[in-house]
């Protein structure tokens, strides 16, 4: 596979939105101008996939987009999951030509900062992971129990999956364009934050390359979380249900 030349590199952020009014454009905003900075090698856009919020959150996009046409919108009729909102993001991503499509929570609690981390990897790595779980990374201003949850979470799912990534559960991902062009991203069975490790099984039986660079991971300050007890114990089920089933067969072609 021929890798595009980095000033021509175009990379799209996908925010998966619910009743985020309150970090909606800041976000936005702080993600296009770290595209602005020399840290980034081509260009990146955002787009805001939108489940219907309440609180307004498409209607204040639409209003951003008209003085910002590298900001775009996909307003959906109700809550429909994180997972499918991924999906809507990923098919945007292809349709209009983008070489990388990256995931991230709207909420700040990933920074746009480590951005050019992620999309700088892609020259070795197909999928490149901000996480929590290698050195140098960690987790800010969260409670015992939730740090307890998600870091047997993780263990759960290599255990099972046997991947060898750190940080199963992070949705700051950078996906190649080939990535999500091979994955049959329509037989994955999760809409919801199973969705993540179901995708990183898949790339991995996909013999795709994974790299992890390490963040920093801050609870979110304005909002309320979306993640609840019962999506915890449904992905705890996906992820058996995953390991159970006839593997996926590797469809990759190896670099030349």
């Amino acid at each position: 596979m021929s890798t595009p030349p980095p000033s021509a590199t175009r990379s799209l952020v996908v925010l998966p939105t619910y009743n985020e009014a309150e970090n909606v454009l800041e976000i936005a905003a702080e993600v296009l101008r770290v595209g602005e900075g020399p840290a980034v090698a081509g260009s990146i856009e955002v787009l805001v996939v939108d489940d219907g919020s309440p609180d307004g959150t498409g209607a204040l996009v639409r209003g951003a987009m008209e003085g910002e046409p590298r900001l775009h919108l996909i307003e959906r009729a109700g809550k429909l999951g994180l997972g499918t909102a991924y999906l809507a993001g990923f098919a945007y991503g292809l349709e209009h030509g983008f070489d990388h499509i990256l995931t991230m929570d709207c909420d700040f609690s990933h920074k746009p900062a480590y951005l050019p981390d992620l999309i700088g990897g892609m020259g070795t790595y197909d999928l490149m992971i901000g996480s929590r779980y290698v050195p140098g990374g960690g987790i800010a201003n969260w409670p015992i129990h939730r740090r307890f949850l998600s870091s047997f979470a993780n263990l759960y799912t290599r255990a099972l999956l046997r991947l060898p990534t750190r940080d199963c559960t992070s949705g700051f991902r950078c996906y190649s364009r080939e990535v999500l062009e091979t994955i049959d991203t329509a037989a994955i069975k999760s809409s919801g934050y199973s969705f993540l490790e179901e995708m990183v099984f898949r790339v991995h039986r996909a013999g795709f390359t994974i790299g992890e660079t390490p963040i920093l991971f801050e609870d979110r300050i304005r909002g309320a979380s979306k993640i609840n007890r019962a999506e915890i114990v449904r992905a705890a089920f996906h992820v058996l249900g995953t390991a159970l089933r006839p593997p996926v067969r590797a469809v990759r072609r190896p670099k030349s």
